[in-house]
């Protein structure tokens, strides 16, 4: 049976698209057929965190408005097989999003076999978040460890429980947590929120917690989900998270000051 998955939180530069690229890659290298949605509608960025910017020729809001069929707007990853993915539009505004019409296209991606529809949402409150939320089955909330982006993840659970689609029919969409950019350095300086202090705040499941990491910004910058970078404490961390949401019980990394400094040892001196 085919889920819909919103990635989404209220503040913008947390990570979304670079999150709902990596998990989307995850969960097809695993062998699911997945395709990730880009709803930031007039920005449009997930194409070039996927490398697919020069591939793009019809887009989401071409499909919706008739001009183009679903199999013409869908970018076959060349990667990973089982990904595709469906880009913005560059050149519309939001209210080009319609109900009906992401209705049409998520039931049609259903009918096509699609074990996973991933939406990337796009910051804030507005329409374009409300249509990637709307007919979500489960939601990914990302946050940064600071004050003002777990405060705006919490009135993104507070739409999520009272006006998506699941909530108005009497259900509750699956909530999970989702830490971006942690340091624990940080934390044990005081500079940062830890771990613990937003689980309290936000009260959903912890499905991860990346670190922050150079490897992040390289990763989007070459075009490749982070999660292909085998190496890096970001790309190892959002494979665990694929591995949690498909029910595997996996430890938490990268959390501690400990464990960062025993990594920095075992590297020197084997």
């Amino acid at each position: 049976m085919s889920k819909v998955i919103v990635v989404t939180s209220g503040k913008g530069g947390v990570g979304k698209t670079t999150s709902s690229a990596a998990f989307s890659a995850g969960l097809a290298a695993r062998g699911h057929k997945t395709a990730v949605i880009d709803f930031d509608v007039g920005l449009r960025n997930l194409d070039l965190i996927m490398g697919v910017e020069r591939r793009v020729i019809y887009d989401f809001v071409n499909v919706i408005n008739g001009e183009a069929t679903l199999k013409q707007a869908l970018i076959k990853d060349k990667r990973v097989d089982n990904l595709y993915i469906l880009p913005a539009s560059q050149t519309r505004d939001k209210d080009a999003l319609t109900k009906e019409g992401v209705e049409s296209i998520i039931n049609e991606l259903k009918a096509d076999g699609f074990d996973y529809i991933v939406c990337d949402s796009p910051a804030g409150i507005e329409k374009g978040a409300f249509m990637a939320l709307y007919f979500a089955d489960e939601a990914i909330v990302v946050t940064n460890p600071e004050v003002s982006s777990v405060r705006d993840s919490d009135r993104i659970l507070g739409i999520l429980q009272s006006r998506s689609k699941v909530a108005e029919d009497g259900g509750s969409v699956k909530e999970h947590l989702l830490i971006t950019r942690y340091s624990p350095d940080r934390v044990e300086g005081g500079d940062m929120l830890g771990m613990d202090d937003i689980v309290e705040i936000l009260s959903i499941p912890l499905i991860g917690v990346i670190p922050e990491s150079g490897s992040v910004l390289q990763a989007s910058n070459s075009g490749n989900p982070v999660i292909m970078d085998k190496e890096s404490t970001a790309g190892q961390a959002y494979e665990d998270v694929v591995s949690r949401f498909l029910g595997e019980d996996i430890p938490l990394r990268f959390v501690d000051v400990e464990q960062k400094k025993k990594g920095f040892f075992q590297k020197i001196f084997g």
